[in-house]
């Protein structure tokens, strides 16, 4: 498996909303202008999303595709030239485009940011590649689990216990039912807080999607064709897409992991960032 894609197209509205926090003037201009994976902290000269993609090449993925919003501009300034980045993220860099739809002011969410990437980067959809956040830090372990499992398409399922965060974050996540064998039941984005100890497994944890997912081509893409809009949020999910291939009958495995994973939600996620990266 090759090609790891990166979702960098979202509107980062929480964290345009957020309060300023104790941040550089350099760190609150990025937060504040949509584009939060290119955030440089202080005392660096390369954005976040650099030690994503560099944990990403140590589990041997060798291509990256960035879907990114309309405005490519900031990220072609990181990532437009070849030779940075074979010699120094040692990895080839692709930028896909997530356009919005005439009748919409905001991207359409991430399943559809995923269906025009695969539209625009036509082998992905006859081969199988992983996909992620920008915002979200994932471990190099994380990664290799990905690149190690056999089932066509899976995806981390972390262990409530290893993300610290508080019951109202974990919310904002995606939970999930796995059976004895891993096979994964049911996925549901944003629960409602109250229903989340009914997500639960016969071992009594609690299975949580930070959106990790390994996908084969041609059984993602049918499903992202069919995927239907989220009647309350208005946003194609990948989530949605999950539920309706194992609907289908398709097979997605949950892999278990017990670890936190560093998440660009709000400003306050910023020093949060820089104590895990020092640590």
């Amino acid at each position: 498996m090759n090609h790891l894609i990166i979702l960098a197209g979202g509107a980062s509205t929480r964290m345009k909303a957020s309060s300023n926090a104790n941040l550089t003037q350099s760190e609150l201009a990025a937060a504040n202008s949509g584009n939060k994976s290119l955030i440089v902290l202080k005392g660096e000269t390369r954005p976040v999303l650099d030690h994503l993609i560099k944990n990403a090449v140590k589990a041997n993925f060798t291509q990256i595709v960035i879907v990114t919003g309309e405005d490519q501009i900031p990220f072609l300034e990181y990532y437009e030239d070849a030779t940075y980045n074979r010699d120094h993220l040692e990895t080839t860099i692709v930028l896909a485009k997530q356009s919005i739809p005439i009748h919409r002011s905001k991207p359409w969410g991430t399943a559809d940011a995923l269906l025009q990437a695969m539209d625009q980067v036509e082998q992905l959809k006859c081969e199988p590649f992983a996909i992620c956040n920008c915002d979200n830090l994932y471990s190099t372990k994380a990664l290799n689990l990905l690149q190690q499992e056999t089932t066509p398409n899976a995806l981390i399922a972390y262990n409530r216990e290893g993300l610290d965060f508080d019951e109202s974050r974990i919310a904002k996540f995606a939970a999930m039912h796995l059976d004895s064998k891993k096979k994964l039941l049911d996925i549901v984005e944003k629960p409602a807080l109250d229903t989340l100890d009914s997500y639960r497994d016969h071992a009594g944890e609690l299975r949580v999607s930070m959106n990790l997912f390994k996908f084969n081509g041609p059984d993602i893409y049918e499903a992202l064709l069919n995927c239907p809009e989220n009647p309350e949020r208005k946003e194609k999910e990948l989530p949605t897409t999950l539920l309706n291939m194992i609907t289908s009958g398709v097979l997605v495995k949950g892999i278990p992991l017990k670890e936190h994973v560093p998440d660009l939600t709000s400003k306050e996620d910023i020093g949060v960032f820089k104590r895990y990266l020092k640590g």
